[in-house]
């Protein structure tokens, strides 16, 4: 591996959706957006719904919506263990709004703390897929 690389891995529970050296990757972490480059400090994060945006050669290669999971940083290699991943440019944002609604419904409708928050969390997800739909950052 080269030394101004990052090894980056990114898998959902289906399978490793991409796996190579990037110059970048930049994360939605829970504290914010992380960028990832060479020799960063290790540390481990949740990651909450949002874009992951790759690197290579100054211009942006892939940007993959995440639906929440883990990240894991060492000196040169940054793994996501996603919930859910899919490329931005497969979101269908008509879809996406009707999972809005009816996850609202189910907040309304919950009978439970844990029905309530699992509603809250399909929101959460489905008001970030619309927003990466209509506001694509890092472009």
């Amino acid at each position: 591996m080269a030394e101004d690389k990052v090894e980056f891995e990114l898998v959902s529970p289906e399978k490793l959706l991409l796996s190579r050296e990037v110059d970048m990757v930049v994360v939605p972490g829970a504290e914010g957006d992380m960028g990832v480059l060479p020799r960063h400090s290790p540390a481990i994060t949740t990651v909450r719904p949002g874009t992951i945006v790759v690197y290579e050669d100054g211009a942006v290669t892939d940007r993959i919506f995440v639906a929440g999971g883990f990240a894991e940083i060492s000196d040169n290699r940054c793994t996501v263990l996603a919930e859910e991943a899919l490329p931005v440019d497969d979101i269908d944002k008509p879809a996406a709004e009707q999972a809005l609604s009816d996850a609202r419904d189910k907040i309304g409708a919950a009978q439970s703390d844990i029905e309530r928050r699992a509603a809250e969390a399909a929101v959460s997800i489905a008001e970030a897929k619309i927003e990466v739909v209509d506001n694509p950052t890092y472009s």
